[in-house]
């Protein structure tokens, strides 16, 4: 936290999404005066509502900022940002640092840090965890690595940012690895709940005892607790969306393909988002990976 002798850093944040808008209120309420882009430009004119500042363009967020914490959908969206029509990377100042908070393959965000160290940019591979809600509080989790001067450079402001911040090497890579293991139980977790309560329906058990029961007995997850309160609710509201899980579980396989390793149960899940997916629920809340089960009579949204 600023006292009043100390200058606010400016610490700019790309893409206010679920997470990127808590770590950026986080952020602000830490003292630094917190810069905000997103493709939509109302998200960053509401930010500025509350105190913030909005950045018109990356450009002006660069110029503004030793500091980037890029909080996108993915790879692809993180090459535009840096590299793209108007992208910060030739433009942030030597000795900058920018943070990369998007789930990824680990080879590509290692390939990164060389790429951004030849231009002088220091770079934290920083995937993050926990949901809106812990990002709002600043008590998320962050899987980080990189060299120390990343460190130096921005070591602060991730306290400011997560409850829990795990440092995992000193080169970038580590920290997307243990990510997307995280993401193999994650939707593991999820596609195995969600056959659970579709069995429970199929054979006509009371929707909400089942879950009364199971999250009381040695069965639960979080995963089944708070997934499964989604499909009791009938809200398939995005949180985190199917699409999010064909696309980290893919990942996951690709990383494992390349030394040859055996992954049945991620496989298996990996197809069941890919086949809700096609069916037309890619957009909706990861937990609608249950409406792929034929034969069940599932609640509706009061």
């Amino acid at each position: 936290m600023n006292t009043a002798n100390e200058v606010p850093r400016n610490v700019g944040v790309i893409g206010l999404g679920a997470m990127g808008a808590g770590i950026a209120a986080s952020l602000r309420r830490a003292g630094s005066r917190v810069h905000a882009y997103d493709v939509r430009p109302g998200a960053a004119a509401a930010f500025a509502e509350q105190g913030g500042v909005a950045s018109a363009t990356l450009a002006d967020m660069a110029a503004a900022c030793d500091v980037v914490v890029s909080v996108v959908v993915n790879a692809q969206q993180t090459e535009t940002v840096l590299f793209g029509d108007g992208g910060i990377a030739s433009s942030l100042r030597p000795g900058s640092v920018f943070v990369m908070c998007s789930t990824v393959d680990p080879n590509w965000s290692a390939d990164l840090e060389t790429r951004l160290a030849a231009l002088g940019i220091h770079y934290l591979d920083a995937p993050i965890s926990g949901g809106a809600a812990k990002a709002a509080a600043g008590q998320m989790t962050m899987m980080t690595a990189g060299s120390a001067a990343a460190y130096a450079a921005c070591g602060d402001l991730l306290e400011s940012m997560a409850g829990k911040v795990y440092r995992l090497g000193s080169s970038a890579g580590a920290g997307s690895k243990v990510k997307i293991i995280n993401q193999l139980l994650a939707g593991v977790h999820i596609a195995a709940a969600a056959e659970a309560m579709a069995l429970g329906l199929r054979e006509g058990v009371d929707a909400a005892a089942l879950y009364e029961v199971i999250t009381h007995s040695a069965g639960n997850s979080w995963m089944f607790e708070n997934r499964m309160a989604h499909v009791l609710a009938g809200d398939y509201t995005p949180l985190s969306a199917v699409d999010i899980f064909v696309k980290d579980l893919g990942l996951v396989l690709d990383t494992a393909r390349h030394s040859k390793f055996p992954l049945p149960l991620a496989s298996t899940a990996h197809q069941m988002f890919m086949q809700a997916s096609t069916a037309g629920h890619g957009g909706e809340d990861d937990s609608a990976v249950i409406k792929i089960f034929p034969g069940i009579s599932l609640p509706e949204a009061p």
